[in-house]
């Protein structure tokens, strides 16, 4: 028996502002040619079963596009004759009972099964039983959700159980309305034949337990997520638990730190010939105000031209003893002409005063537009 357990696709996430030759937001439609990928797997190993443990879309009200392109697919996915379940997460759930769940536009797919409405739901087959609860607004009724769930578990056949939430701390993905798995109720996992998580988004096996693994997102949405290993979970169960991690090729990311004092050998010193098309972030470290004023992100991006974002940080060495009595009474452009004034030899001063001056009129000029 083969199952792919994909999850967290984000579909419709957007970011930026950087649109392809179509006109649409290339960060979206990232997303879109990953999830490609994987129905591209799904064709190719023909497995028994397909799950998708929650935030399909990125949004509960997800644009039209993005809701398309999931009918498409998902119509493609249904023709094939293999029986579908999909949960909802926390992206994908409504806040009020007002709203109709976006997963329910799959309500008339014959071999489509969705868990959205915040209950615990089980779709069983000749040979196996799906255990799905879905994201819950209210993580009180988790209790009496599993309590359900484990008086349905079926001995003569398989059982699966698909959840998005966090199992303990470590998984919590710090965003609103998200849950916590309650720690005393972790022993159902052991009477599963494998649990299926979501909304992690970096594929892991979860503590002891040899059943129970997080797919991970499809990509990143968010610089904080550096994984370049996304992708899906192929499980085999026969007589024992095979799980195996499939990757699919997605945007790189590459992050570069640079030393404030020597920044243009270190610079100049990166390989750039496998970095088309990728993400990058350069951190700058140890670096002074002075030090700062020198490097622009400009001259950064410019040696990083054939990438699709370049995002610098700057983290600044702490410097003692520098005061001023009332800044409030000043202009930004004084007390940095001050500053300058006090902490740099006289030619030094007046070649970083004239390029402040320089930058300080570009921006009030900027500013007088705008108001």
């Amino acid at each position: 028996m083969k199952i792919i357990h994909f999850s967290d696709t984000h579909l419709g996430f957007n970011d930026l502002d950087i649109l392809n030759s179509d006109g649409i937001n290339q960060r979206e439609v990232d997303f879109y040619k990953a999830f490609d990928d994987i129905v591209q797997s799904i064709i190719k190993i023909k497995p028994d079963y397909i799950i998708h443990t929650g935030d399909l879309f990125h949004r509960s009200s997800p644009s039209n596009r993005a809701i398309a392109f999931a009918l498409d697919k998902f119509a493609y996915l249904n023709s094939l004759n293999i029986p579908i379940i999909l949960i909802a997460g926390n992206h994908s759930t409504p806040r009020t009972v007002t709203s109709k769940p976006i997963l329910s536009i799959f309500d008339n797919f014959s071999n489509i099964y969705c868990a959205y409405s915040s209950k615990y739901e089980t779709f069983e087959f000749d040979n196996i039983v799906f255990h799905t609860i879905p994201h819950l607004n209210e993580e009180s009724g988790i209790y009496n959700e599993l309590d359900k769930l484990e008086s349905s578990i079926n001995k003569y056949k398989k059982n699966i159980m698909m959840l998005h939430c966090s199992v303990g701390a470590s998984y919590l993905m710090s965003e609103f309305g998200e849950f916590v798995y309650p720690k005393d109720k972790e022993y159902i996992f052991e009477k599963m034949d494998y649990v299926a998580l979501g909304h992690w988004h970096g594929f892991s096996k979860v503590g002891k337990y040899e059943n129970v693994f997080y797919s991970g997102s499809s990509e990143r949405t968010s610089l904080n997520d550096k994984r370049n290993n996304k992708g899906y979970i192929l499980v085999n169960l026969n007589n024992s638990l095979e799980v195996n991690f499939k990757h699919i090729s997605i945007r790189p990311f590459y992050s570069f730190e640079i030393d404030g004092n020597d920044f243009e050998k270190e610079l100049s010193s990166i390989d750039k010939s496998n970095l088309n098309g990728a993400i990058i972030q350069v951190v700058i470290n140890n670096l002074t105000a002075l030090k700062s004023i020198d490097i622009s992100n400009h001259q950064i991006k410019e040696y990083f031209t054939n990438c699709l974002q370049v995002v610098v940080k700057r983290e600044f060495i702490k410097e003692e003893d520098f005061k001023v009595d009332d800044i409030q009474a000043i202009s930004l452009k004084e007390y940095f002409t001050e500053f300058l004034e006090e902490y740099c030899a006289k030619d030094e001063y007046e070649r970083l005063k004239s390029k402040s001056d320089e930058l300080f009129a570009k921006y009030e000029e900027s500013y007088d537009d705008i108001n």
